[in-house]
């Protein structure tokens, strides 16, 4: 395992960490509880250093299998926990009888306060390592409240390093916040991988001038850059890949990774998802990447990518050459 220290102000962290979305066990599909701890050993075990989570993961259920398994290692040691707070889950519960109702996006500086305290309780921490506010809308970005929260909870003790999971990264339309919050912000989660490059060209120069780290979200776009998937998969109701990789997306996706293939074929002692999580870690901006697991084999097979190291400029001239960015 490779390690690398995240953005100036941020600890030193391992370039492959754990997206624990799935485990949460909503919007992936089946999950087993015992399987998704496997999974956390796993990665901690092949030396894992950061787990990225959100509070509203499974109502909680991922930050609460998190502190399960940080437990029964007896206690935190070298891990990192980045959670997430903003999106609002709690305002649709009645009673302890019903179960949460849909989502909305909430960056009121209360309600960032209070989704800490949830989380706080949760992972049964008395300092988040890391929070971000999890991918709000541009305008709520431009208000006060976000940002004045963020401030109060570093200040009072409660998350040691402050983020924000950028929403946008077609335009990165939203990189002005490492203009007007730059030193406020020691980390972004950014979506990126090698058929979504756009980050490149604004966002990822300005993280850099501004020691921010990143933390590269979707490296295998929701499991296709693992060649899993073809032109004929489908995807259950309770799985959000039913939107996000359906049949008109698959085809054009089908279409670009294809053209890709001397890539490919440069590492054959590599699996697809591997080089693609290399090429996630390789731009200069990108500390680690954060592809999500289920299962202990889908772990070490992402983490045996960091052995590998960040792909070679003649590769990334390849990559550019084949697919240009826009």
């Amino acid at each position: 395992m490779q390690y690398r220290q995240l953005g100036q102000r941020g600890p030193k962290v391992s370039t492959i960490g754990f997206g624990s979305w799935a485990i949460g066990g909503i919007n992936w599909g089946p999950t087993d509880d015992e399987e998704s701890k496997q999974a956390l050993h796993a990665a901690l075990d092949a030396g894992v250093t950061l787990i990225d989570t959100a509070d509203n993961y499974g109502y909680g259920h991922s930050e609460e299998l998190i502190e399960q398994v940080l437990r029964e290692r007896c206690g935190q040691g070298d891990a990192i926990v980045a959670t997430k707070a903003g999106t609002d889950f709690y305002y649709a519960k009645t009673s302890e009888d019903v179960g949460y109702g849909p989502m909305r996006q909430n960056m009121d500086r209360d309600y960032i306060i209070f989704a800490v305290e949830q989380s706080l309780k949760r992972l049964k921490v008395d300092c988040l390592d890391v929070l971000q506010l999890h991918s709000p809308d541009t305008d709520k970005l431009r208000r006060d409240d976000p940002w004045e929260a963020l401030a109060l909870l570093k200040q009072q003790g409660k998350i040691r390093h402050a983020g924000l999971s950028v929403q946008s990264f077609r335009n990165t339309e939203q990189s002005f916040v490492l203009d007007d919050h730059g030193d406020l912000i020691d980390v972004l989660q950014i979506r990126y991988n090698l058929l979504e490059r756009d980050a490149e060209e604004v966002l990822f120069p300005k993280a850099i001038a501004k020691g921010v780290g990143i933390l590269v979200r979707i490296p295998l776009l929701f499991g296709f850059l693992t060649g899993k998937f073809g032109p004929e998969s489908r995807f259950g109701d309770d799985d959000h890949r039913r939107f996000n990789l359906a049949p008109e997306k698959l085809e054009g996706y089908l279409a670009r990774i294809a053209r890709l293939k001397p890539l490919f074929d440069r590492y054959p002692d590599q699996t697809m998802g591997q080089v693609a999580l290399r090429y996630a870690i390789t731009h200069p901006a990108c500390t680690l990447a954060i592809p999500g697991a289920k299962r202990p084999d889908q772990v070490r097979g992402n983490v045996a990518a960091s052995d590998f190291g960040p792909l070679t400029a003649d590769d990334i001239a390849l990559v550019n050459e084949i697919d240009p960015i826009g």
